[in-house]
């Protein structure tokens, strides 16, 4: 009778193993091994019931005995964790001309280029600077603008005020005003137009003052406060305003 209780009470705690080793989605889960049951045996010893059937039924095979052996401790395995996707890297523009690249950069996805809803009040056609947030806004029809990130004035450089578009320039030559000059006398006093011109693929003039929206050979400076004044745009993107403005066309930067 006890021989055959032990056994039982074995399947019985082995069926509660496996039903609760049963993990949950997404949770950590645990690798084990069921318990075995196995036959001990007494080390031989030299009896002295005088072997045969006698020696059977009380010597070495009566003691032995089954035993359950308990199994080897758990090991919990972490399931695989997602990786989470990085940043937008700059590989909008395979032409060097256009824009080059900096080891490491990448640029905020809020910086790319789309069309959002717009609540201003600006008539459509109208370009808005939000110097503050470092996005400029071309209003379209039906409450929608497109909004580009831009690199606006550093501390002491930033202004506000409304213009017009009064010229349009592809690849400007770069003429360094006389109050940078004074300010960075190490700036070159002319630079032709290219892709190392710091006003980059495009430059559209804002009325009288000496203040530009253009394109940049450092698109990493987009969303920063890095200019002496001037409106910083990529310059794939640059080129896109570009073609969709003209001349007279109004400017509020606020």
């Amino acid at each position: 009778m006890q021989r055959s209780i032990v056994p039982a009470l074995a399947v019985l705690m082995f069926a509660g193993t496996s039903a609760a080793a049963q993990p949950l989605p997404g949770t950590p889960q645990v690798v084990s091994s069921p318990p075995r049951m196995v036959v001990v045996a007494p080390p031989p010893t030299r009896s002295n019931l005088g072997g045969g059937f006698i020696e059977y039924i009380f010597g070495q095979h009566a003691r032995q005995r089954t035993v359950v052996v308990p199994p080897p401790p758990s090991i919990y395995v972490q399931p695989p964790q997602p990786v989470p996707p990085p940043l937008y890297v700059n590989t909008a523009s395979a032409d060097p001309m256009l824009e080059q690249q900096a080891p490491g950069f990448h640029m905020d996805p809020k910086f790319l280029r789309r069309e959002v809803r717009y609540y201003g009040r600006e008539a459509p056609g109208t370009v808005v600077i939000d110097t503050p947030n470092h996005f400029l806004y071309l209003v379209q029809e039906g409450g929608r603008a497109l909004r580009y990130g831009i690199g606006v004035g550093r501390p002491g450089f930033t202004w506000s005020g409304t213009h017009e578009i009064s010229g349009k320039k592809e690849w400007p030559d770069w003429v360094p005003p006389k109050e940078m000059l004074e300010r960075q006398p190490y700036l070159p006093h002319h630079m032709v137009g290219g892709p190392n011109n710091p006003l980059g693929a495009r430059a559209l003039y804002l009325g009288s003052t000496l203040y530009r929206i253009h394109g940049s050979n450092e698109p990493w400076t987009i969303g920063h406060n890095v200019s002496s004044g001037c409106i910083r745009m990529r310059n794939v993107d640059v080129i896109d305003l570009y073609k969709r403005v003209k001349i007279g066309t109004r400017v509020v930067v606020l």
